[in-house]
């Protein structure tokens, strides 16, 4: 059974930075890709960034692109995110996902999640 949990969520001020991490538990992590989503109050699940298994190919979402920089650890089943520059816009539930097939944008495309981190980005 495949365990993903995330941590590094909190509060942050306007231009702060915080890093999340994913352990993974239950699969082959290093033969997947993974991606960060999130979800703020009232919207839908929106990407964020992911990652593939061998290369550490990534793709990024526009609105994060320059700030945000996801990153894996194949030794520790662990990904990342650094998250810098944080804006106000950026307070959302943040949840690591595995991968399981075709576009990596959409949710539906991933088998498993964690149970997500809060983040909060305000003055």
């Amino acid at each position: 059974q495949v365990q993903l949990v995330e941590s590094g969520g909190g509060l942050v001020q306007p231009g702060g930075s915080l890093r999340l991490s994913c352990v993974a538990s239950g699969t082959t992590f290093s033969g997947s890709a993974m991606g960060w989503f999130r979800q703020a109050p009232g919207k839908g699940r929106e990407f964020v960034t992911a990652i593939g298994p061998t290369f550490g190919s990534t793709m990024t979402a526009d609105s994060v692109k320059g700030r945000f920089t996801i990153s894996r650890d194949n030794a520790k089943n662990t990904l990342y995110l650094q998250m810098n520059n944080l804006k106000t816009e950026d307070t959302a539930v943040y949840y690591c996902a595995v991968h399981g097939r075709g576009n990596y944008y959409y949710a539906s495309n991933y088998d498993d999640w964690g149970q997500g981190t809060q983040v909060t980005v305000s003055s």
